[in-house]
């Protein structure tokens, strides 16, 4: 969080700011954890929406990335240098379907689904393809979104797959609870017993989440990890203790516009730019170098915040904020402020940003 403070008093707020070189320690660290327990990484880019940062993760190692969009993965691709993209979202709807034939033509392209709606709109729009689409099916293993809820009916799927024209089963997919790692290894055993019982093979058991990034190897059936915040680490992560505050790499510059009393002030970043994520915390991030200051209100365009004692913070004053979720941030705004490795600012389109389809 070393940052020189010239450089932020050029830049306008509210604005984000990466550290670049943080960016690649994050990146790098990760990458290396995964190598030693021989797990494979394919990052979420979700968190960045930048096809440079994912060339980055790429080039360190990851096996290829993950996108939650069809229109997402279109942007991320478009700069070149990527070729392989897991999109974990059910794909409804003939134009996606269109869509996603269309991104397969580009690039390796897989899938996942959760029901037989969902694998019959594949089937029909992979069907004569030259190649088969790879699915996985997605399992519910307790954070109660999408996916089946048992391993028996994962099985159902599996075959359900791999008797559709155009598709090939490629494996299982979850987005798993925090700390449960014994009932999500059990679920997907089972159901990869179940599977190759019917002699259908299970290359993949794809997990993810960044609050037990460092848990990995007690989930031991799992073969792929994705994650999207470990390239820039937040508050949720800080508070957590998952990473320490020197290795986040993204914060929201934001500017005093008002002080109505000694113990109140008001700056130009509201819901719109840190977003109403509060994941569990109280006040919506953490002030740079003001640990006693706390950011208690947001509305669209302002931000409260609050001291016991006076906040000591002056009209034109620029702070930096630990945002509460950087994934939410980052589509926020239509650029952020890189710091490069020679303490320049270069400013870098988020590409990916609002690609919600």
């Amino acid at each position: 969080m070393d940052k020189e403070i010239n450089l932020l008093q050029e830049i306008d707020t509210p604005a984000i700011i990466v550290d670049i070189n943080i960016v690649k320690e994050n990146i790098h660290k990760y990458q290396r954890y995964c190598d030693d327990i021989g797990i494979k990484l394919r990052p979420h880019i979700k968190t960045h929406k930048i096809p440079a940062l994912a060339k980055l993760q790429i080039e360190a190692g990851a096996v290829g990335i993950t996108a939650q969009k069809i229109s997402e993965a279109e942007a991320i691709i478009s700069e070149g240098g990527i070729n392989d993209i897991l999109i974990t979202y059910n794909i409804i709807g003939e134009q996606k379907l269109k869509a996603l034939r269309n991104l397969a033509n580009k690039v390796k392209t897989s899938v996942v689904a959760d029901s037989s709606f969902c694998i019959e709109g594949l089937s029909k729009t992979f069907e004569g393809a030259k190649e088969a689409l790879p699915v996985l099916v997605e399992c519910d293993t307790g954070a109660n979104r999408c996916g089946v809820i048992s391993p028996q009916e994962a099985c159902d799927l599996a075959e359900l797959i791999n008797r559709s024209p155009g598709l090939i089963f490629s494996g299982l997919m979850t987005y798993p609870p925090t700390s449960q790692a014994q009932k999500i290894n059990s679920f997907l055993t089972n159901a990869k017993k179940l599977i190759e019982a019917k002699n259908i093979a299970v290359n993949t058991v794809s997990i993810g989440g960044s609050p037990d990034m460092w848990k990995v190897k007690d989930i031991p059936v799992a073969t792929e990890y994705r994650i999207g915040t470990y390239i820039f680490n937040d508050r949720s992560l800080v508070e957590n203790k998952i990473c320490s505050v020197k290795k986040v790499a993204m914060t929201v510059l934001a500017t005093v516009v008002s002080t109505p009393t000694k113990n109140r002030a008001i700056i130009d970043a509201g819901s719109k730019v840190l977003t109403s994520d509060l994941f569990g915390m109280n006040d919506h991030g953490s002030i740079v170098n003001f640990p006693e200051l706390r950011i208690t209100q947001l509305t669209e365009e302002h931000g409260t915040i609050v001291s016991e004692q006076n906040t000591n913070l002056e009209i034109g004053q620029k702070i930096e904020i630990i945002p509460n979720h950087a994934c939410v941030v980052t589509n926020m705004l239509n650029e952020v402020n890189l710091i490069t490795e020679e303490k320049k600012i270069k400013k870098v389109k988020v590409i990916a940003r609002g690609k919600v389809w």
